[in-house]
């Protein structure tokens, strides 16, 4: 677990997403999660009789880079990427890698319903022959203030669009992360509104920096960081990568998704990432490095407005940052 010392002047993880959960509606419920929160890792493993479950093993994969899309910044070492995460439905530290092995990856389905053609369910392995695999080296801005540079390996979100057959009347896509009680001991919590939900315009989809993941660092990707595939988004925030996801819906309404749900004031759908609009509770203005403790300016859009900017001009009444 990587250990860093704080200045005075930087807020904690530790108050930074779960204390959302505190706030609004679910207060008396967020109580129990703060507690949750403090509980050590090693106790997760009582909920799965005392058995802690192997290292799942990751085979290689390789892709050609496609040096459109480079970092700008040192990629982070992968032993950061694969150690400290947010996956809340195997709990609520950064230490959930060793809990994160019991996600059961095989076999892997994806449901695709809603306004398409036809509903279906593809295959994992099924998918992986119909898309053309790339690797991608991404910057990502967490909305706790820390970031990573990562080499992906993907395929363009909007070879999936194209496979789902959408109707012309859909207007968004939602994203579905697997919520199986069995191995995901926090799925049982009434506090959280599972499954984990996330969703993007149609217009967002189909933009090229929109990326369905399926490995890191030439391998597959971990359960800790989504396996087997995950969304990645790197304009917006970490929370609108959707891990893990097992069901992709088509709809023509906007869905309130899941840190929206819980918190609305602090969390919005389009959580496009602006260092000059702070979160209610810290600023947004710098970032930490993960890996170090290396503080550097924050990018607005993160960097890629080049890319993305122009699908937002016509949306200057909406809360485009948050």
């Amino acid at each position: 677990m990587h250990i860093h010392r704080r200045r005075g002047w930087e807020i904690p993880e530790r108050l930074a997403t779960p204390e959302a959960v505190v706030l609004g509606r679910r207060a008396v419920a967020g109580g129990l999660a703060a507690a949750a929160f403090a509980r050590p890792a090693a106790a997760q493993w009582s909920l799965f009789g005392g058995k802690k479950t192997p290292p799942q093993e990751l085979s290689p994969l390789t892709a050609p880079r496609n040096k459109t899309y480079e970092g700008g910044r040192a990629i982070t070492p992968e032993r950061n990427v694969s150690s400290y995460n947010n996956f809340y439905e195997f709990g609520m530290s950064k230490d959930v890698a060793d809990a994160a092995q019991a996600l059961p990856v095989r076999p892997w389905t994806i449901a695709i319903d809603g306004m398409v053609k036809q509903n279906r369910t593809i295959g994992y392995d099924d998918l992986l022959k119909q898309v053309k695999l790339e690797e991608r080296v991404y910057r990502h801005r967490c909305v706790e203030a820390w970031a990573m540079t990562v080499p992906w390996i993907g395929f363009p979100l909007a070879d999936l669009v194209r496979l789902a057959e959408p109707l012309a009347g859909a207007q968004y896509v939602v994203f579905h992360s697997l919520a199986d009680e069995k191995t995901m001991p926090e799925v049982k919590q009434a506090w959280y509104p599972w499954p984990y939900t996330e969703g993007l315009t149609m217009q967002e989809a189909a933009n090229e920096l929109a990326f369905l993941s399926v490995g890191m660092y030439g391998k597959t990707m971990p359960p800790q960081n989504g396996a087997p595939i995950r969304l990645t988004v790197p304009w917006k925030y970490g929370f609108k990568s959707a891990k893990s996801i097992a069901r992709v819906t088509f709809t023509d309404k906007r869905p309130t998704t899941f840190w929206e749900a819980l918190q609305d004031s602090e969390y919005g759908f389009w959580a496009n990432v602006n260092p000059a609009v702070p979160h209610p509770r810290w600023s947004q203005a710098r970032e930490r490095l993960l890996g170090s403790d290396e503080m550097v300016p924050t990018q607005i859009w993160n960097g890629y407005g080049p890319f993305v900017a122009g699908m937002y001009a016509d949306k200057t009444n909406e809360r485009l940052f948050a």
